[in-house]
């Protein structure tokens, strides 16, 4: 596994783990990869420290380290949001995109809600105006 520091269109920057080069290289291509801050696929290597080797020849733990306790703290916000959000709206599954319409016309009650869209829909939300938010996915946990 290799952990690439990335940076989007935006100018955000995040880290991501991939099997290899030619794995990141392949979902990049296919628009796979997309920044968790603001949903672009429009993704490229940022410039990375080198992992400096210490005198007895062991990598120095500090950034892996501080990078997986950031990781960590981050995984775990996301845990928080997602259980606030599926315990205080209304999953309309793939119908999300029409029904965030209903509410913002005011042709059904205002209400907290959360479903599947494509990139594209909610491109199309965005540019109607109608605000909305993409929920990060979670890791996989083993076991």
């Amino acid at each position: 596994m290799i952990l690439y520091q990335l940076r989007c269109d935006q100018n955000h920057e995040f880290e991501a783990w991939f099997k290899g080069s030619a794995g990141f290289e392949a979902q990049n291509r296919k628009g796979a990869v997309e920044c968790p801050f603001c949903g672009t696929a429009k993704i490229a290597k940022a410039p990375m420290a080198p992992n400096v080797v210490g005198s007895r020849g062991e990598a120095e733990p500090q950034r892996s380290e501080r990078s997986r306790e950031l990781a960590d703290q981050v995984v775990e916000a996301v845990r928080k949001l997602r259980r606030h959000v599926e315990d205080n709206c209304d999953y309309v599954g793939d119908a999300f995109p029409e029904e965030a319409r209903r509410i913002h016309h005011g042709e059904t009650e205002a209400r907290g809600i959360y479903g599947e869209a494509t990139p594209d829909e909610a491109r199309r939300l965005d540019d109607e105006g109608i605000e909305v938010f993409r929920l990060p996915g979670l890791p996989r946990r083993n076991g």
